[in-house]
C-alpha cells in the first residue's frame, strides 16, 4: 500500500465518525418548537471573532401539542436570539427530556441555520411575558388559551387569532390575544 492510499484511508476513517455527529441544518428534522424569552449569555473572541457563546435562559417547549417551560443552560457557536413575538425556533431531543438541539437562523444568510445545544430542565408549568415581567402559569391554563386562540407553533400556527367575543358570532381578527394574563407566550 502506497503512502498516499494508506493516507487517504486514515484521513477517510478520521471524517466519517466526525460526520457521523455532525447535526443536520434541515428545518423537517426538528419537530418540536421553541419560544425563547430570555438568556444571559457570554461570548467569547478569537481575534475579535465571536467563537462561541455559553450562558442560560428561560423558554417554552411545544412538544406533541403540550407546551412546557424549560429552564436551560446552552452553547452556541454564535449569540443565541431570543423570540421575538411569538416567534419560535424549530429542535428535537438529543437527550429526551434532558438536552435539546435548537436550530436558529443565521443572520445575513436567509435560510441557512446553524445549531445550538440546549441542557434542559422541564417545568411543570409555562412561561409568558406580560408588561416586560416574565410569569409562570398552569400548563393546562397556557393549553387552553393555545386552544382558544388557534396557536400551535408545531404545524404552523405561529401567530394566535383573537377569540370572538360570546354570542356574537364574529369571525377571528387575526390579532394576537395573551394567555392568562399574559402578553406574548
Amino acid at each position: 500500500m502506497t503512502f498516499v492510499v494508506r493516507a487517504l484511508l486514515t484521513a477517510s476513517l478520521i471524517a466519517v465518525p466526525v460526520l457521523a455527529c455532525a447535526e443536520s441544518h434541515n428545518p423537517a428534522d426538528y419537530p418540536l418548537r421553541v419560544h425563547i424569552f430570555g438568556r444571559n449569555q457570554t461570548t467569547f473572541y478569537h481575534d475579535r471573532q465571536a467563537e462561541e457563546s455559553k450562558g442560560e435562559g428561560r423558554a417554552n417547549l411545544f412538544e406533541n401539542g403540550e407546551p412546557k417551560g424549560l429552564d436551560f443552560q446552552y452553547e452556541c457557536d454564535h449569540r443565541l436570539q431570543t423570540s421575538s413575538g411569538f416567534e419560535t425556533f424549530p429542535a428535537k431531543w438529543k437527550k429526551p427530556g434532558a438536552e435539546l438541539v435548537v436550530l436558529v437562523p443565521e443572520f445575513g444568510k436567509p435560510g441557512s441555520y446553524d445549531t445550538c445545544k440546549f441542557k434542559v430542565m422541564v417545568k411543570d408549568f409555562t412561561y409568558f411575558m406580560r408588561n416586560g415581567q416574565l410569569g409562570s402559569e398552569p400548563t393546562a391554563a397556557f393549553k387552553q388559551w393555545m386552544v382558544k386562540h388557534e396557536y400551535d407553533p408545531e404545524h404552523g400556527k405561529n401567530t394566535p387569532v383573537a377569540a370572538a367575543p360570546a354570542g356574537s358570532g364574529a369571525a377571528p381578527t387575526g390579532t394576537g390575544a395573551a394567555p392568562t394574563g399574559a402578553a406574548q407566550p
